[in-house]
């Protein structure tokens, strides 16, 4: 059962963006002989995903890290917006902010380790796995009952679209 508070902060929600490592995938990073980098995604995950970009909510990526399967994985779910290799993660989502006509109070952000905590502590909506470092988890509105890679997206989703949902047919 969500709060009330959860469920209005949820429901202002314009658009949700999502750290990889750690969020979209269980943190482990696989690598062969070659170096080239493998990530596994989860397949609940991106149907939330695809659930919440119909609804006409903008969706990203915003990474410290650059790799080609991330680049697949957000073209394949129709996702709004990819940051790759961000270091200072605040300013890709500040970019967005003003694209979108967008304030903090209408982001939510999923974020597990040091450096989300940049943008957790100004969105609407702060969220992390089960999993996330205690640091992140201090700050966040939505602690998901799963894992990183393991659900903790989609249960995120969820909240967004069934809370946007109920509010539209009020």
């Amino acid at each position: 059962m969500m709060s009330l508070e959860l469920k209005a902060k949820a429901s202002k929600i314009k658009l949700v963006a999502f750290d990889v490592d750690g969020v979209l995938t269980d943190g482990i990073i696989t690598y062969d002989e070659n170096g080239v980098e493998y990530k596994t995604f989860n397949v609940k995950d991106g149907q939330g995903i695809v659930r919440i970009t119909k609804a006409g909510i903008k969706t990203a990526i915003i990474t410290a890290r650059e790799n080609g399967t991330v680049k697949h994985r957000f073209e394949n779910l129709g996702m709004t917006k990819l940051y790759m290799g961000q270091n200072n993660k605040i300013l890709a989502m500040e970019e967005m902010l003003k694209e979108f006509n967008l304030d903090f109070s209408e982001v939510a952000y999923m974020g597990d380790d040091l450096p989300d905590i940049c943008v957790l502590e100004k969105v609407g909506l702060a969220c992390c796995p089960y999993d996330a470092v205690e640091e992140v988890k201090e700050i966040c509105n939505f602690i998901s009952s799963k894992n990183g890679g393991r659900g903790a997206v989609r249960e995120l989703t969820d909240l967004i679209y069934l809370s946007q949902k109920s509010t539209l047919n009020q």
